[in-house]
Protein backbone atom coordinates (compact mmCIF):
# COMPACT_ATOMS: atom_id res chain seq x y z
CA UNK A 1 0.00 0.00 0.00
CA UNK A 2 2.86 2.41 0.75
CA UNK A 3 4.12 2.05 -2.83
CA UNK A 4 0.64 2.71 -4.24
CA UNK A 5 0.16 5.87 -2.16
CA UNK A 6 3.64 7.25 -2.91
CA UNK A 7 3.34 6.55 -6.66
CA UNK A 8 -0.12 8.09 -6.96
CA UNK A 9 0.98 11.24 -5.14
CA UNK A 10 4.24 11.50 -7.10
CA UNK A 11 2.50 11.07 -10.46
CA UNK A 12 -0.34 13.47 -9.70
CA UNK A 13 1.85 16.12 -8.09
CA UNK A 14 4.40 15.96 -10.90
CA UNK A 15 1.62 16.50 -13.41
CA UNK A 16 0.42 19.55 -11.49
CA UNK A 17 3.87 21.14 -11.40
CA UNK A 18 3.85 21.67 -15.14
CA UNK A 19 1.24 24.41 -14.94
CA UNK A 20 1.55 25.58 -11.33
CA UNK A 21 5.36 25.69 -11.06
CA UNK A 22 5.20 23.87 -7.72
CA UNK A 23 3.58 20.91 -6.02
CA UNK A 24 5.81 17.81 -6.17
CA UNK A 25 7.93 18.47 -3.10
CA UNK A 26 5.00 20.12 -1.33
CA UNK A 27 2.83 17.01 -1.54
CA UNK A 28 5.46 14.26 -1.62
CA UNK A 29 7.35 15.26 1.53
CA UNK A 30 4.43 14.67 3.94
CA UNK A 31 3.66 11.32 2.27
CA UNK A 32 7.27 10.16 2.56
CA UNK A 33 7.21 11.35 6.18
CA UNK A 34 4.45 8.83 6.93
CA UNK A 35 6.71 5.93 5.90
CA UNK A 36 10.20 7.27 6.67
CA UNK A 37 11.85 9.31 9.48
CA UNK A 38 11.47 13.02 8.74
CA UNK A 39 15.12 13.85 7.86
CA UNK A 40 15.23 10.79 5.60
CA UNK A 41 11.88 11.79 4.06
CA UNK A 42 13.30 15.22 3.19
CA UNK A 43 16.36 13.63 1.57
CA UNK A 44 14.15 11.18 -0.35
CA UNK A 45 11.95 14.03 -1.56
CA UNK A 46 15.03 15.93 -2.72
CA UNK A 47 16.22 12.92 -4.75
CA UNK A 48 12.85 12.49 -6.50
CA UNK A 49 12.54 16.24 -6.99
CA UNK A 50 15.96 16.49 -8.64
CA UNK A 51 15.42 13.47 -10.89
CA UNK A 52 12.04 14.78 -12.00
CA UNK A 53 13.38 18.28 -12.63
CA UNK A 54 16.24 16.88 -14.72
CA UNK A 55 13.64 14.97 -16.75
CA UNK A 56 11.58 18.15 -17.18
CA UNK A 57 14.73 20.10 -18.02
CA UNK A 58 15.20 17.75 -20.95
CA UNK A 59 11.63 18.46 -22.05
CA UNK A 60 11.49 22.26 -21.66
CA UNK A 61 14.97 23.44 -20.63
CA UNK A 62 15.61 24.98 -24.03
CA UNK A 63 12.96 27.60 -23.26
CA UNK A 64 14.68 28.86 -20.06
CA UNK A 65 15.67 32.53 -19.87
CA UNK A 66 19.37 32.34 -18.97
CA UNK A 67 19.48 35.90 -17.63
CA UNK A 68 16.70 35.15 -15.16
CA UNK A 69 18.25 31.83 -14.23
CA UNK A 70 21.40 33.70 -13.15
CA UNK A 71 19.54 36.50 -11.33
CA UNK A 72 17.24 34.09 -9.50
CA UNK A 73 19.11 30.78 -9.44
CA UNK A 74 22.49 31.91 -8.08
CA UNK A 75 21.05 33.60 -4.92
CA UNK A 76 18.75 30.58 -4.53
CA UNK A 77 21.71 28.19 -4.59
CA UNK A 78 23.59 30.13 -1.92
CA UNK A 79 20.53 30.33 0.32
CA UNK A 80 19.70 26.64 -0.23
CA UNK A 81 22.97 25.62 1.37
CA UNK A 82 22.08 27.66 4.46
CA UNK A 83 18.61 26.14 4.65
CA UNK A 84 19.95 22.59 4.27
CA UNK A 85 22.58 23.27 6.97
CA UNK A 86 19.84 24.47 9.34
CA UNK A 87 17.82 21.34 8.60
CA UNK A 88 20.71 19.14 9.73
CA UNK A 89 21.15 21.16 12.93
CA UNK A 90 17.44 20.94 13.78
CA UNK A 91 17.39 17.19 13.13
CA UNK A 92 20.06 16.66 15.80
CA UNK A 93 18.15 18.46 18.58
CA UNK A 94 16.33 16.50 21.34
CA UNK A 95 12.50 16.47 21.61
CA UNK A 96 10.81 19.58 22.97
CA UNK A 97 8.05 17.58 24.67
CA UNK A 98 6.41 14.16 24.78
CA UNK A 99 2.81 13.12 25.32
CA UNK A 100 0.62 10.04 25.14
CA UNK A 101 -1.66 9.45 22.16
CA UNK A 102 -3.56 6.22 22.81
CA UNK A 103 -0.91 3.55 23.33
CA UNK A 104 1.81 5.65 21.65
CA UNK A 105 4.34 8.00 23.20
CA UNK A 106 4.59 10.93 20.78
CA UNK A 107 7.59 13.27 20.69
CA UNK A 108 7.36 16.87 19.49
CA UNK A 109 10.65 17.42 17.67
CA UNK A 110 12.12 20.86 16.88
CA UNK A 111 12.46 19.89 13.22
CA UNK A 112 8.88 18.65 13.02
CA UNK A 113 7.55 21.78 14.72
CA UNK A 114 9.48 24.12 12.42
CA UNK A 115 8.42 22.22 9.31
CA UNK A 116 4.84 22.07 10.52
CA UNK A 117 4.72 25.85 10.90
CA UNK A 118 6.36 26.36 7.50
CA UNK A 119 4.01 23.93 5.74
CA UNK A 120 1.00 25.56 7.39
CA UNK A 121 2.22 28.95 6.18
CA UNK A 122 2.53 27.69 2.62
CA UNK A 123 -0.92 26.10 2.93
CA UNK A 124 -2.46 29.44 3.92
CA UNK A 125 -0.65 31.09 1.02
CA UNK A 126 -2.49 28.70 -1.30
CA UNK A 127 -5.90 28.99 0.40
CA UNK A 128 -6.29 32.71 1.11
CA UNK A 129 -7.28 34.59 -2.08
CA UNK A 130 -5.25 37.70 -1.29
CA UNK A 131 -2.09 35.69 -0.68
CA UNK A 132 -2.68 33.24 -3.52
CA UNK A 133 -2.95 36.16 -5.95
CA UNK A 134 0.12 37.92 -4.52
CA UNK A 135 2.83 38.70 -7.06
CA UNK A 136 6.20 40.39 -6.60
CA UNK A 137 8.03 43.10 -8.51
CA UNK A 138 10.57 41.78 -11.01
CA UNK A 139 13.26 43.94 -9.36
CA UNK A 140 13.01 41.69 -6.32
CA UNK A 141 14.10 38.57 -8.22
CA UNK A 142 17.39 38.14 -6.26
CA UNK A 143 15.45 38.39 -2.97
CA UNK A 144 12.97 35.87 -4.33
CA UNK A 145 15.86 33.56 -5.12
CA UNK A 146 17.17 33.85 -1.56
CA UNK A 147 13.77 33.11 0.01
CA UNK A 148 12.92 30.30 -2.38
CA UNK A 149 16.34 28.69 -2.06
CA UNK A 150 16.42 28.91 1.74
CA UNK A 151 13.04 27.26 2.20
CA UNK A 152 13.92 24.76 -0.52
CA UNK A 153 16.99 23.72 1.44
CA UNK A 154 15.14 23.65 4.77
CA UNK A 155 11.88 21.92 3.86
CA UNK A 156 11.82 21.37 0.11
CA UNK A 157 9.16 24.05 -0.36
CA UNK A 158 10.65 26.33 -2.98
CA UNK A 159 8.26 26.21 -5.94
CA UNK A 160 5.45 28.43 -4.67
CA UNK A 161 7.77 31.34 -3.91
CA UNK A 162 9.70 30.83 -7.14
CA UNK A 163 6.49 30.91 -9.18
CA UNK A 164 5.24 34.03 -7.41
CA UNK A 165 8.41 35.94 -8.28
CA UNK A 166 9.01 34.64 -11.80
CA UNK A 167 5.44 35.23 -12.94
CA UNK A 168 6.10 38.98 -12.69
CA UNK A 169 8.85 38.78 -15.30
CA UNK A 170 6.50 38.84 -18.28
CA UNK A 171 7.42 35.36 -19.47
CA UNK A 172 5.36 33.29 -21.86
CA UNK A 173 4.19 29.92 -20.44
CA UNK A 174 6.99 27.86 -21.98
CA UNK A 175 9.73 30.24 -20.83
CA UNK A 176 8.15 30.44 -17.37
CA UNK A 177 8.18 26.65 -17.02
CA UNK A 178 11.68 26.25 -18.47
CA UNK A 179 13.17 28.99 -16.29
CA UNK A 180 11.51 27.63 -13.16
CA UNK A 181 12.77 24.12 -13.83
CA UNK A 182 16.34 25.34 -14.42
CA UNK A 183 16.32 27.26 -11.12
CA UNK A 184 14.83 24.26 -9.29
CA UNK A 185 17.61 21.99 -10.56
CA UNK A 186 20.24 24.39 -9.22
CA UNK A 187 18.66 24.40 -5.75
CA UNK A 188 18.20 20.62 -5.75
CA UNK A 189 21.87 20.00 -6.62
CA UNK A 190 23.03 22.30 -3.82
CA UNK A 191 20.77 20.92 -1.12
CA UNK A 192 21.53 17.32 -2.05
CA UNK A 193 25.21 18.16 -1.73
CA UNK A 194 24.65 19.43 1.80
CA UNK A 195 22.35 16.53 2.71
CA UNK A 196 24.89 14.14 1.23
CA UNK A 197 27.56 15.40 3.61
CA UNK A 198 25.48 13.95 6.44
CA UNK A 199 25.04 10.55 4.79
CA UNK A 200 27.67 8.95 7.02
CA UNK A 201 25.70 10.20 10.01
CA UNK A 202 22.66 8.32 8.87
CA UNK A 203 20.34 10.56 6.86
CA UNK A 204 20.72 9.64 3.20
CA UNK A 205 22.34 6.34 4.22
CA UNK A 206 19.14 5.47 6.09
CA UNK A 207 17.36 5.21 2.75
CA UNK A 208 18.96 1.78 2.50
CA UNK A 209 16.92 0.60 5.49
CA UNK A 210 13.56 -0.98 4.78
CA UNK A 211 11.73 0.30 1.70
CA UNK A 212 13.51 3.65 1.43
CA UNK A 213 15.35 3.08 -1.85
CA UNK A 214 12.41 1.24 -3.39
CA UNK A 215 10.05 4.09 -2.54
CA UNK A 216 12.42 6.65 -4.06
CA UNK A 217 12.78 4.66 -7.30
CA UNK A 218 9.03 4.06 -7.57
CA UNK A 219 8.22 7.71 -6.85
CA UNK A 220 10.78 8.88 -9.41
CA UNK A 221 9.34 6.72 -12.18
CA UNK A 222 5.80 7.78 -11.28
CA UNK A 223 6.89 11.43 -11.32
CA UNK A 224 8.31 10.95 -14.83
CA UNK A 225 4.93 9.67 -16.01
CA UNK A 226 3.23 12.66 -14.37
CA UNK A 227 5.63 15.15 -15.94
CA UNK A 228 5.17 13.62 -19.40
CA UNK A 229 1.39 13.77 -18.98
CA UNK A 230 1.42 17.25 -17.50
CA UNK A 231 3.13 18.68 -20.54
CA UNK A 232 0.08 17.66 -22.58
CA UNK A 233 -2.46 18.90 -20.04
CA UNK A 234 -0.78 22.26 -19.43
CA UNK A 235 -3.61 24.35 -20.84
CA UNK A 236 -6.53 22.31 -19.51
CA UNK A 237 -6.13 22.84 -15.75
CA UNK A 238 -6.78 25.75 -13.38
CA UNK A 239 -4.11 26.77 -10.91
CA UNK A 240 -6.68 27.89 -8.35
CA UNK A 241 -8.15 24.40 -8.02
CA UNK A 242 -4.66 23.04 -7.41
CA UNK A 243 -4.03 25.71 -4.78
CA UNK A 244 -7.19 24.76 -2.87
CA UNK A 245 -6.52 21.02 -2.84
CA UNK A 246 -2.85 21.42 -1.94
CA UNK A 247 -3.64 23.98 0.77
CA UNK A 248 -6.21 21.80 2.55
CA UNK A 249 -3.96 18.73 2.52
CA UNK A 250 -1.01 20.77 3.73
CA UNK A 251 -2.89 22.15 6.72
CA UNK A 252 -3.82 18.64 7.85
CA UNK A 253 -0.33 17.29 7.34
CA UNK A 254 1.34 20.33 8.94
CA UNK A 255 -0.63 19.65 12.12
CA UNK A 256 0.36 15.99 12.07
CA UNK A 257 4.06 16.70 11.55
CA UNK A 258 4.18 19.59 14.01
CA UNK A 259 2.41 17.60 16.71
CA UNK A 260 4.70 14.62 16.20
CA UNK A 261 1.88 12.32 15.05
CA UNK A 262 3.42 11.72 11.62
Amino acid sequence: MNYVVVCLVACGASMLTFFSGFGLGTLLLPVFAVFLPLPVAIAATALVHLANNLFKLGLVGKYADRRLVVRFGVPAALAASAGAWLLLRLAALPPLATYRLGDRTVAVLPLGLVLGVLIAGFALAELLPNLAARRFDARLLPLGGVLSGFFGGLSGHQGALRAAFLVKSGLDPQTFVGTGVACAVIVDVVRLGVYGASALRGHLAALGDGDGIGLVVAATLAAFVGAWSGRRLLHKMTVRLVQLVVGILLLLLAFGIGAGIL
